[in-house]
């Protein structure tokens, strides 16, 4: 139903720190036609947004002047390739207070952008160079059973539970991790208000399965346009 993650939406307070830690700390270039231009325009003033490109996913850095904002305090990974991570920890650790810890055979880094972001660098079966792609963005939900099927609708599939039951990881076109309040690994947290976009290739039957549970929905040709019960906002453009 849902082919790709196309977009993560940040909150930034100042653009300018936000920008130079994405583009000069975590090498991200801004993006040569970002797709999330063609959803709202507001979103590409150079003032106020920067569209930059993680690896095949658009990272959007926005300040708070309008709707949608982007996400507070979000938790989302990155996928580096596996010969480059001590590369990235050396390169890393002089400036920022990181963090570590293991999955399975793959090796994940933890820090904190400007705006209190949490931005894992995690190992992955990757091409690269540096950060290709998006893998997994954590959501903060009210109740865990109602986001968990919320989002099964969607074609998301349960594969985790946290042993205190009040996370669960759903896997899809991106991994979301679906956690009520709570301080994760490296004190993360969830995401408030969280802004991602979409790819599918059946616009009507994602319309189908967001019209039984979602706030808001607007259609416009080839997009649809979605709040759910906890703030976040979605996006899905037909691919």
């Amino acid at each position: 139903m849902l082919t790709r993650l196309a977009w993560l939406g940040l909150e930034v307070e100042f653009l300018a720190p936000a920008r130079r830690f994405y583009e000069e700390t975590l090498e991200l270039s801004v993006a040569n036609r970002p797709l999330a231009r063609h959803v709202n325009d507001a979103r590409s003033d150079d003032e106020r947004a920067v569209t930059l490109d993680a690896g095949g996913t658009e990272l959007i850095l926005r300040r708070p002047t309008g709707l949608p904002r982007g996400g507070l305090h979000t938790h989302f990974a990155c996928s580096i390739p596996v010969a480059e991570y001590d590369d990235w920890w050396d390169a890393l650790e002089d400036e920022h207070d990181l963090q570590e810890h293991t999955f399975g055979d793959a090796r994940s880094l933890y820090l904190y952008d400007p705006d209190g972001n949490c931005v894992e660098l995690g190992q992955g079966d990757v091409r690269g160079p540096g950060i290709d792609g998006v893998f997994e963005v954590v959501l903060e939900v009210a109740s865990l059973e109602d986001a968990e099927d919320r989002y099964g609708r969607l074609g998301f599939e349960t594969v985790d539970r946290g042993s205190d039951r009040r996370r669960v990881r759903m896997n899809g076109p991106v991994a979301l991790e679906l956690w009520e309040p709570q301080l994760g690994l490296a004190d993360a947290r969830g995401g408030v208000h969280v802004d991602l976009g979409f790819e599918t290739d059946d616009l009507d039957a994602v319309e189908a399965a967001l019209e039984q549970w979602v706030c808001s929905l607007e259609r416009s040709n080839s997009r649809l346009i979605a709040r759910d019960p906890d703030g976040h906002h979605l996006t899905v453009l037909e691919d």
